[in-house]
């Protein structure tokens, strides 16, 4: 429950596993408490009762900047700061060296546009990146996840607001940055959910059913329900 609300369970018996490599699918409606995993898993707050473990360890028994170190994170609107793209494509990784930024740029598909800025990698891209598109600033997010390099990947559907094009360069770029990791992911795409190992479907904090797509799209219940809202599209 949330500091403010003692009293309100956001999650109730909510109980999965996920192996090394495995990629997990979050579904469910808004408020379902997709984003509330992820807050948890960093320990942004704190479970009162049960566990959560990484590795046989419990997180609550792990260094917070060792924790987070675990995790790379790519959300639907990332964080550009008012600096040079070199500068947050580094944020990943402080100490990461100029030709190690580059890099992680070509993984992500980034630095084809970036070398087409006035300055390159050295363009102030102004507050909250305004001088860059949606696409842009994605890239730059999924870079600097590159550039973290940790073993466990957490997305919030980045291509959920994108066009076509830029879809397809970062779904590109996100399978990259998946190979060997183990992912946890708010779906909102087909094309995700199918990917996935396992999906888990939430309702209000509790999960009501969890399988592969195959599986729950023929049992008629909240997936099937949602799959032909969110996910299916002309």
């Amino acid at each position: 429950s949330y500091p403010l609300r003692p009293q309100d369970k956001i999650f109730n018996r909510l109980n999965f596993s996920l192996k090394k490599g495995e990629t997990l699918a979050l579904v469910g409606s808004s408020g379902a408490g997709k984003s509330s995993i992820f807050q948890l898993l960093l320990r942004f707050y704190e479970f009162q009762s049960g566990c959560v473990e990484i590795g046989g360890t419990t997180i609550k028994e792990i260094d917070e900047n060792i924790l987070r170190d675990q995790f790379a994170f790519v959300s639907q609107e990332p964080v550009i700061f008012a600096n040079s793209v070199l500068e947050n494509i580094r944020f990943g990784n402080p100490k990461a060296s100029d030709d190690e930024v580059k890099n992680a740029a070509k993984k992500s598909a980034a630095h084809e546009f970036i070398m087409e800025l006035p300055n390159a990698y050295n363009t102030f891209v102004g507050e909250r990146g305004v001088l860059l598109s949606v696409g842009q600033k994605q890239r730059i997010a999924i870079a600097r996840a590159f550039l973290r390099n940790s073993p466990i990947l957490l997305l919030d559907e980045p291509t959920a607001s994108l066009d076509a094009e830029s879809e397809n360069l970062i779904q590109g770029a996100l399978e990259k940055l998946s190979f060997s990791r183990t992912v946890i992911v708010i779906a909102h795409r087909l094309s995700t959910v199918k990917r996935a190992d396992k999906i888990i479907v939430l309702d209000k904090g509790k999960i009501v059913s969890q399988g592969n797509h195959s599986q729950l799209i023929h049992e008629k219940g909240l997936y099937s329900r949602l799959a032909k809202l969110q996910f299916i599209t002309a």
